[in-house]
This record gives C-alpha cells, structure tokens and sequence, in this order.
C-alpha cells in the first residue's frame, strides 16, 4: 500500500498544495488500494475511474500555476450510495434505481466538490439507508475489514469499510438511527452527526421531510477527527431547498478549551448492558478527558432510555407508509426483505390520528428533557453500541438505542476510536454534545483519539 494512503485528508490536501505528491499519483495509489481490498469487502460498488485521473490531471496543472480549488484539492474521496452523484449511478440500494444517473449532485456532494475533491466512486448501503445491515439486491453485502465474516453496520457501513481500509480520505454518510456512528464504531474510524439542521438532504435517497424528518442527517466519516472538522465546514449551511437547514455559525474544534468542560458519562442506557469491553473504553475516554482538566461526572440523562424508545416507536408509526412511498416513487417492485416488511403493513398497523399526535407530544417532551439535562454538561461520553461488530449472522434484529436516542434529541455526536476487544476488534466512544456545538464533541473526540491512537489499519 502507498506510505501516504494512511495519513489524513487534511495531511494529503497539504502534501499536494506543497506539490510533494500530485494529485494523479494518490488518486492511483487510492485506485489500486481498492482493487486489492474491495473484491474482499464489496465497499465499494461504482467507479468513476476515468472521470478522476482526469480531474486529477486538471487539479495538478492548476496546482502548477499556483491555484488551488480548496482545502480538499485532489483529494481522493468515495461516497455513500445514497448521495446523488453527476454522471456516476446512484441507486441508494433499491433495484428501481439500478440505472439512475443523476443530471446533478447533491448539494454537499457538490460542495466537497467545488473544494478540490476527487469523487473515485460510490459506496454500498442497505436499501434506503434504512438497516443496520449494509446489505441489498442491487449489489449484495459489505463485509468488516477487520474480519470480513462480520458486518461492517449500517448504513453507511461501505462507506466505513473502505475508509477503514484505506481505499479513500474522507467519505460522506447519512445517519437515520446511527447510521454514521454505527459503522465508524465496528470499523474503527471517526465519524460525526451533525446537529438536526446543519447539512441540507437534498439529493439524498432518504430525503427531508415528514415525521422523521428531524431524525436524518448528512456527515462525515475518516480515518482522522482533524478531518471531521474539515469536512463540516464545507458541507453544512442552507440549500435554499430542504426547508429545515439553518444559518448557524461553525465553531472551530481548536478554539475549545477542554479544561473546566463539564462532561458526563455513562455506560449502561438501562435497555442493552454493553460488553465489559465497550464499558472499559467509555471509562477509559472518561479518564482521558478528566486528565485534560475536563470535570467529569458519572451521571446519565434520566430520559435516554424512552428517548431511544420513542425513537424506535416513531420508525413504524405511519404503517409503512413512508417505505411504500420510497418504492413507489423509485419503481421498485423487489424490495429487500426488510423494506418489503416495513411497507408490508396495512395503514392500519400504524398509527391512528389521535395516537400519533400523543406520540409526537411525548417525543417533544422527551427531547426537552434530554436539552434540559444538557444545560448542565457539555458534552456526554457513552457507548455507540452494546457491542463491537457482530458476525453477519448475529447482525440480525440488533437495535441500538445508544445513537437512536440521539435521533430524536437531534443533538450533535462523534464517534472515535476509543480501544480494542479481545477479538482485536474496534471499539468506539461516543461523544453527544450541545445542540449546533459539534466543535465541542469534535474537541474531546481529538483529544481521546491522541491519548488512545484511534484508528488502526486492518489486517486486509
């Protein structure tokens, strides 16, 4: 593997701005890396070899001439199967889609873009991005590259997959139910979700709107949490199409001062007792951030438990209908088992009028629970899920009610590498912050990841 595919997108932008490597060289490096991983990992499911060794080729001329696009010029990126991608197949993992060409990207697509970025091709995700499992009928299942007989999580999980593996710097995610964290948790990588309103889900296979609509995000995932950070300011603020992005300001991660943070943790939700290793990781963040002059105290929100309980029960409230829309809309006649059980319910397995308002009235008062619970710690440290990354067998029926919880609240959260199970596997650490106060998660994130070493290379 090229020496320069392991290091960060924020170190490889300034590695081709100082021309000590072109942008044609790691673009190949990058290209040939997954040609030896994916026939092992099926990540990654489209290409666009052609259209990026020439972008590469423009990218390092304009380079000669001093110019540059943005922090990530010629940086090699992938991007999650549900992304619309200009001229590169987007199916979102639904067989009607199988042909769709986009005319144009999505707008964080073409933010990452106009910033210098190489897009070298797309990454699997279960139908819709709506499983845990990254798995479906267009292009089959993703396996971990830590093992490759478990599953890399959902739903961005080809997209962590070949992060992990080194096949691309940066790649961008969308989190439903945990759909970022879960997958940087089981392949150890960081990842971020963003606050509820930050990035527009325009041109997203999942799109904006209804009664979900608070519980869906765009965000990143890498190798590095430097390159989190880099990332958000480049893709979030409004589209002037999804209706529910708002204008707020970024903070910078750099301008945190860690010491006198007040910070919680907890390691058991009271729904899933985490495995004694993924406890011992959350303590072991904890003490790492005290040691940094954080004051840490171990107390959990009282509304967690019915946070992640409601947000389960909001996922089948509208009898299906949602997931017989999406396959309608795309043309879809062979869903994937488990969208065709989501759709298969009649309106009435659902909810009826006067159920679902209690319902939404319960979700808002459990999130005034959760922000008021925040008014006191800046941030939270607990697990992403009850344990590291399962075979694909035993992938089956899990939930995870460590990040759905965070769904509902639509608070901020990042994800790190925060140890090792006894298999050798990954261990992350979440950190859920104040609302829009992604800096501050990104912050102690940066700070566990230097104490612990974060990611590590698989053994692919």
């Amino acid at each position: 593997m090229h020496e320069l595919l392991s290091g960060s997108a924020t170190q490889i932008a300034l590695a081709i701005r100082n021309r000590d490597v072109s942008s044609v060289e790691i673009v190949r490096a990058a290209l040939e890396r997954i040609g030896e991983v994916n026939p092992k990992l099926n990540a990654v499911v489209a290409l666009a070899t052609d259209r990026a060794l020439v972008e590469a080729r423009r990218l390092d001329a304009e380079s000669a001439r001093g110019g540059s696009r943005g922090a990530l010029h010629g940086v090699p990126i992938t991007l999650k199967d549900s992304h619309d991608t200009e001229g590169i197949v987007t199916t979102g993992g639904t067989t009607g889609r199988a042909g769709k060409m986009p005319e144009a990207d999505s707008p964080p697509v073409a933010r990452l873009r106009a910033a210098g970025a190489i897009v070298l091709g797309k990454t699997n995700t279960p139908e819709f991005t709506m499983s845990f499992i990254t798995e479906n009928l267009v292009y089959g299942k993703t396996n971990n590259p830590y093992d490759l007989a478990r599953t890399p999580g959902g739903s961005s999980g080809g997209a962590a997959a070949i992060v992990a593996s080194c096949g691309a710097f940066l790649e961008l995610g969308s989190d439903l139910g945990g759909s970022v964290r879960v997958p940087s948790h089981y392949c150890g990588i960081a990842g971020l979700k963003t606050s509820a309103g930050r990035v527009p889900r325009t041109g997203h296979a999942f799109p904006w709107g209804g009664p979900l609509d608070r519980f869906g995000t765009i965000g990143p995932l890498a190798r590095r949490v430097e390159d989190l950070a880099l990332a958000l300011t480049i893709i979030s603020g409004p589209d002037w199409v999804d209706p529910f992005v708002e204008p707020v300001a970024i903070r910078d991660p750099a301008e945190v001062k860690v010491a006198g943070l007040r910070v919680a943790f907890f390691t058991d939700n009271g729904l899933q007792t985490p495995s004694p290793d993924v406890q011992d990781a959350v303590k072991s963040a904890g003490m790492v951030i005290a040691d940094a002059g954080a004051v840490l105290e171990e107390k959990r929100p009282g509304a967690v438990a019915r946070a992640s309980e409601l947000a389960y029960r909001s996922f089948g409230a509208d009898g299906g209908y949602l997931s017989r829309k999406l396959l309608s809309e795309s043309g879809t006649t062979e869903p994937s088992r488990f969208l065709a059980e989501r759709a298969s319910g009649p309106p009435e397995k659902g909810l009826s009028v006067e159920e679902y308002a209690a319902l939404m009235h319960e979700v808002d008062a459990v999130r005034s629970e959760m922000l008021r619970f925040m008014k006191d710690y800046d941030a939270v440290i607990c697990p992403v899920a009850a344990q590291p990354a399962p075979t694909h067998e035993d992938a089956e029926g899990l939930i995870y009610t460590y990040t759905a919880a965070h769904n509902l609240s639509g608070l901020p959260a990042a994800v790190v590498r925060g140890g090792t199970s006894p298999e050798g596997l990954p261990i992350g650490v979440q950190i859920v912050a104040q609302p829009w106060r992604e800096d501050v998660a990104l912050a102690l994130a940066a700070v566990i990841e230097e104490a612990t070493g974060g990611w590590q290379a698989p053994p692919i």
